[in-house]
Formats: C-alpha cells, structure tokens, sequence
C-alpha cells in the first residue's frame, strides 16, 4: 500500500492547506486533538493534565524491577521479547516504544483522566471530517529523532508500509481498515479508511509508531536483536545486559518536553530496570533497596511481608492507590481448537472446579473480587437478562445461541469457601455426562472412545502455583487429571503465538472504550493467524457479528448496548474461566518519591512523579535540582 504525489502536487496542495483557515470549517474539524465520543476535555490552550505537577523537579537516578527476560529492543516483531512486552514495565511510563502522532489512546503513553482520547504528541493539529472517513495529521515541524533528523510524513509512511509487511500481527488487524496513506506534503499526511463512520479510526492511525525511514530502510527490521535503534522520545536506551537490565537516560534536549502532553512529566534522570525471573528474590531485593518501588502482585505479600526494618523504620511506604481502570481479562483460557474442549457443557464443568472463594479467604487475605464480565469494573459490563434495545441486537442470533441467555442472568458459582465442592462435583458431573463422559474407576472415560480426560495447563510463573495446584485437586474430584507444566517466557511466548497448549492462564487488557482490538481477542479471522490473542480460538459468526457492530458504534449509547450483548455472548458459551482482580494498585516504595497531587483515574502515572531533593538510593543516586 505505497501511495505518493508528485512533487508538484504535493507544492499545490501544500499551499492549499497553508490558506485553510485554523478553525473548524462547515465540512471538517481542525483540532489539537480527537475524542472518541463527545468533547475533549482539555481546550487548544491548555498548559498541562490535571494530574501532573509542571514545577516537578528534574533529576535522580531511579531502579526499577521487571520479571522474565528479554532477548531484542525491537518490540514491534513477532520474533522474540522486548523490554516493554514484559511483566511490570507497562506500569512505569518509560520504555523503548517509538513516540506516536497522538497521545492518550493505545499503549504509549496513556490519558489519565479521559476514556479515549488522544492529543497531539508528533502530530501539532489533526483534521477530519464528521463521518471519519479520513484524517489528516500536521506533523509538528520541530518534532525530531534522536539524532536530530526532522520527522517527516515519509517517516509516517514508511512505518505504516513496514509495520504492516514485517511487523506483529496486531499491526495489520488494528489498520485492516485503511485503505490508503498519502503523503500530502513534507509535514502532512492523510489515512483513508475503508468504512465510512468508523469513528475509532482516526485514533488507531494517531497510535502508529514512527520509526526514521534513513535509519530502517537499509536494516532487516525482523532481526535487530539487541542493538539500539533511534528514537524520538523522552528517553533513548544507553546501556543493555541482556536478558538482565536495561538502562534509560533523559534526552535533555528532547524536542517535545514542553508540550502541553509532556509538561510535568518524564523527570528522572535515569531509569534502569534490572530483569528477576522470581518475584520472591525480586520482593529480598526490594528489601535490601536494590530498586525503589515494587508493584505488588501477591495479596499474601502485601498483607504480612511488609514487616522489615525499613518498613518499620518509615523509610517504606505502602501505597493503596484507587483506579477506574477496567479490570483486565485475567482467565484459564480452553483452547477450543482441541477437540476435548469443543463442547460447551465440558468448559462449563471444568469452570464450576475453580474454587475462588476458597482461594480468596485462604490464600489473597479477602483482596479480590471475581471477574464476572469481559468488561468489569465499567459500565460495560453486562448484568441481568438482556432486554430493550440490548435484547433487539440478540433477537436475530437466538437459534444460535443457548436459550438460557435470554431468560437467566449470567452467574458463576460461589462455593461456601471451606473446600466443600459437592454441589459443584455433582453439578460438573451431570454436564459432563450429558457430553458423554463417565466416571470409570476414580477416572473420566469418554463413553464412546475410552479415553481418559486429561489436559495440560501451560504456565511460566512458578509462583502461580499456588492457585493451580488447588485448581488440579478439585478436577481430580470429578475423575480429571491436569498436568501443570510451568516453561520461561521465551518458551511460553513461542508456544502461545503457535496456539500451542490445551489450556493457559492469560490476561487480556481491557479499555473504556474497546474497538479494534476486540477482533484480534474474539474475531474467528484471527483464531488460527499465530501471534494474534484469539488464545480460546473462537469461531463464532455471532462474536464477529457483534464484535463489527461494536465497533461501528455511532455513540456512547450504542458501545454500551453492543458491548453488554458482546460480553453476554461471550460468557454463555464458556469460553474462559474468569479468576479475579482488584480496583487499586498495590505499590511500595522507598521514600525518595515526590508525587501530583491528582491521582489520575486510568493509569499509575509513576511517569509523573519525581525524586525529592537530598534524597538517594543505597546512596549513590543522589537528586540534582
């Protein structure tokens, strides 16, 4: 898809677009920024977010933990692990991701306070007109690489082309929709879409990565393996140990750090992230302040680990910190290309054996909830029977679909939390018998073929099992025999790109405002293209019915209808086994930290704090003014 003008052209329609007035015109909108629905919040002139502090001090050297390993600094490829596709940095702000034209939507750099909405980061204003059809970004003139070359839209272009020819999957399932890029002038270009009224569209092409067409256009993009490539952001990688750590220093000339987007933010010096495959000598190291903040991931932990000198002595803080982030999709995960899990009565049965409120009371000291929608903790999520203009969207698929969708709320089990599953042993029992199993001599046999059920889970977190052992207990009630086979991150990685597994345990994210990425999660094209996240491998033409149609969605009213039927659909036919999660983030940190006085509402912000003055870790990061 590589569309250029002449050079003559491009001069007219540059002067063209010189005389087009700054306001909006009768036909399109000229703004600093595009919303997914309704207004954006802040106005052309604004200075700063709300949840950031523009007299934050700039300085300090700060550590960090991320768990795994990481094999390349390219994270646009399907091949191997980069830095920002492992546990833990996501959470930090600072990685070695490429900037984009916009920002607050996607996985840059996300809005705090707003659902979906994005402003100008490489791109200075944006136009468009009321259908979306097309978008045209002005690409900020002073916007540069790191090595002082202008980005340019055949920067743009050449890496929508590259993304789609040789990048991730998710590249040509999030642009599937556009059907040409053309460069208008030096620092304009323009994305036309395929689909009229595609109102996401515009925030999908402003999440495109830039990368330097002089820096790639010479090097096999699929096998940059840990050499460093260029960027435009507000820190450049300076140091790697592969596998172990990888250090980012602040560009002090960046050429964004005054924009609006940028004001307040990105003040530490430096920021090194050393690599742990075990989150209990990551929690030792913490303790011995080898890094200074640890994003907690284990209840038990948070509730009775905290109880060393430091702590004690106030020089660790435990922060509980309130969100309105959407719970993520955090599942067992049946691959249903397998035979044994085709039959919607066997994952029922298998989901009835999951125990959460034993776990909950036993191991998570009462911190979670379980997750009873692909959409919770928003209002997305559905409840109840469907009805109105939810159940008019159902009506045409209801001989597609079990008839208890319409007429029972969807609910999962809830045991008494003392281990006592007779209810559920019976209950699980009589499903699978309807789909032809029988209990032989302490062992599921399949009536027909003789074989006996067994299945292996695929895990790379040796801690989890402490939620999978129970799991295997309580399916060797029902005659069920699970092996766990826990593998590293490269292994693990490898084996879900290729769909390669009966059964895992994933967490899918999450948005106020789904789209595109829906198709890759739920959509039959994308069950059987390896590296996509269709893991349950479904294939149902009502999925992708209403996935399209959530996606076309003309309002907030609209997303809200076709989302609450979507998760409707999705929960009838079992495809996961929902777990659990939380509505704040469990931090501690080594009291080094200034922070906003706002919290921001969807993200952690840590990008936005910043190192007190006189304060060091181990002594040897010391703050400068």
């Amino acid at each position: 898809m590589r569309v250029r003008l002449s050079t003559t052209t491009k001069t007219i329609v540059c002067i063209l677009f010189t005389l087009l007035p700054l306001s909006a015109s009768a036909q399109t909108t000229r703004a600093h920024g595009i919303a997914l629905y309704g207004d954006l919040k802040y106005p052309a002139e604004f200075k700063h977010f709300e949840y950031t502090d523009p007299t934050a001090i700039k300085g300090g050297d700060i550590r960090l933990m991320s768990t795994g390993s990481f094999d390349t600094l390219n994270p646009y490829t399907l091949k191997g692990i980069s830095p920002a596709n492992t546990p833990g940095i996501f959470h930090f702000g600072v990685s070695e991701q490429n900037e984009t034209l916009l920002v607050g939507t996607g996985s840059y750099s996300m809005s705090g306070d707003e659902p979906q909405s994005a402003y100008g980061l490489i791109a200075q204003w944006v136009e468009y007109p009321e259908d979306r059809a097309w978008v045209i970004f002005h690409i900020n003139p002073k916007a540069r690489f790191h090595n002082g070359d202008a980005i340019t839209a055949e920067d743009v272009l050449f890496s929508f082309n590259l993304l789609m020819e040789q990048g991730h999957p998710r590249f040509q399932n999030q642009y599937k929709d556009v059907d040409k890029v053309e460069v208008l002038s030096h620092l304009q270009i323009k994305f036309s879409f395929k689909a009229e009224d595609n109102r996401s569209m515009p925030l999908r092409a402003g999440e495109l990565p830039i990368l330097s067409k002089a820096y790639w256009q010479d090097k096999d993009f699929t096998k940059n393996g840990l050499n460093i490539p260029l960027g435009s952001g507000p820190y450049k990688v300076t140091k790697v140990e592969p596998g172990r750590m990888v250090r980012f220093e602040r560009v002090k000339d960046y050429w964004g750090k005054d924009l609006p987007v940028n004001r307040g933010r990105y003040n530490f010096d430096s920021v090194t992230y050393d690599f742990y495959r075990d989150l209990t000598v990551a929690f030792q190291a913490f303790k011995a302040h080898e890094y200074d903040a640890h994003y907690e991931y284990i209840s038990s932990n948070w509730k009775t680990g905290y109880y060393f000198p430091a702590r004690n002595a106030g020089k660790v803080k435990q922060l509980e910190i309130r969100h309105r982030i959407p719970a993520n999709v955090q599942a067992f995960f049946f691959n249903t290309r397998r035979e044994l899990f085709k039959e919607i009565k066997v994952r029922q049965a298998i989901g009835l054996m999951f125990d959460f409120e034993w776990l909950n009371r036993s191991l998570f000291a009462q911190a979670y909830t379980r997750t009873q929608s692909y959409f919770d903790n928003t209002e997305l999520a559905s409840s109840g029977v469907p009805n109105g203009a939810e159940l008019a969207l159902l009506e045409p698929y209801r001989s597609q679909l079990p008839a208890e969708l319409f007429s029972q709320p969807f609910t999962l089990s809830i045991t008494k939390g003392n281990g006592n599953l007779r209810q559920q042993q019976r209950a699980a029992l009589k499903l699978l018998a309807q789909a032809g199993w029988q209990i032989k001599n302490g062992k599921l046999i399949h009536h027909e073929t003789g074989k006996a059920f067994e299945f292996t889970l695929l895990s790379d977190q040796p801690s989890f099992a402490k939620v999978l052992l129970p799991f295997k207990k309580n399916l060797e009630r029902i005659g069920i025999n699970l092996v766990i086979r826990t593998v590293d991150r490269s292994q693990y990685k490898r084996q879900l790109d290729e769909f390669d597994f009966d059964m895992t345990v994933f967490v899918l994210g999450q948005s106020n405002s789904p789209a595109h990425e829906l198709r890759e999660y739920f959509h039959s094209t994308y069950a059987d293209t390896n590296g996509n996240r269709n893991y349950a491998g479904i294939k149902n033409p009502v999925v992708d019915a209403l996935v399209e149609q959530l996606i076309a969605s003309r309002s907030r009213t609209q997303l809200i209808e076709h989302a609450h039927a979507l998760d409707r659909v999705l929960l009838w036919n079992h495809y996961v086994i929902p777990q659990y999660h939380i509505n704040y983030h469990r931090l501690a940190i080594w009291d080094r930290f200034g922070i906003p006085s706002t919290t921001p509402d969807y993200t952690l912000g840590f990008e936005n704090w910043w190192i007190k003055p006189d304060t060091s870790s181990n002594g040897t990061h010391k703050a400068k003014e």
